[in-house]
C-alpha cells in the first residue's frame, strides 16, 4: 500500500469541514475527484492509520506527524517558471500576514488560469487543488500550510507547523 496525493487532500478536505456531516459524493463534488479515487484514499488512509472509519474522521496526531514530517519527502513540491495562479505556502492565508517576502522574491503559485496572481509554479498536491481551494477558504488555508511544509524554508515551515498543529487539534477536540 502506498499513499498518494488525494489521499492527503481528501482528509484535509475533511478536517475542514469541523465536524460536519460529509458524504463520499459530497467530498468528491467538492474536491472535483471522482466518489471511487474519494472511497480508494479513505481506505488507503484508513490502513496507513492516518483515518478512523467508526468516527468519520482522521486520526489528528497521525495527520499531524504524517504532515510535519513526511509530506515533503513522500510528495515533494516542485517549481516551475513565472505563471498566472492562485498564491500558496507562505503568500496565502494565514501565512501572508506573519511572513514578508524580499521586494524582488516572486511568490508561489499553483498553475490557474482564474488566478489573480503572478509568481513562480509551486506543484500542487494533487491536480484539483486550485478548484477545490477556490470553493473552501478553511480548505485553502490548510493546503498552504501543507505547501509551506513542502518547499519553505526553515522559519516559513516552523510557522506553518504551528498553524497546522492549531488548526488540526482544534478541530479534533470539537468532534
Amino acid at each position: 500500500m502506498q499513499l498518494k496525493p488525494q489521499d492527503i487532500l481528501v482528509l484535509l478536505k475533511i478536517t475542514a469541514l469541523d465536524g460536519a456531516d460529509w458524504s463520499y459524493r459530497g467530498l468528491a463534488q467538492e474536491l472535483f475527484i471522482s466518489v471511487g479515487e474519494v472511497h480508494n484514499a479513505l481506505d488507503r488512509a484508513t490502513r496507513a492509520h492516518l483515518f478512523d472509519p467508526v468516527h468519520k474522521r482522521p486520526r489528528a496526531q497521525a495527520l499531524e506527524e504524517f504532515l510535519v514530517h513526511g509530506v515533503q519527502y513522500a510528495f515533494p513540491s516542485e517549481r516551475g517558471t513565472l505563471t498566472r495562479g492562485t498564491l500558496t505556502a507562505y503568500a496565502a492565508p494565514p501565512l501572508d500576514g506573519l511572513i514578508t517576502a524580499s521586494v524582488n522574491e516572486q511568490p508561489p503559485v499553483w498553475p490557474d488560469p482564474q488566478g489573480a496572481a503572478r509568481g513562480y509554479q509551486l506543484s500542487p498536491l494533487y491536480s484539483s487543488v486550485p478548484k477545490a481551494a477556490r470553493i473552501d477558504r478553511a480548505l485553502y488555508e490548510l493546503l498552504a500550510l501543507v505547501d509551506a511544509i513542502r518547499d519553505g524554508r526553515a522559519r516559513e515551515r516552523k510557522l506553518a507547523v504551528e498553524q497546522l498543529h492549531q488548526r488540526l487539534r482544534t478541530r479534533n477536540a470539537k468532534t
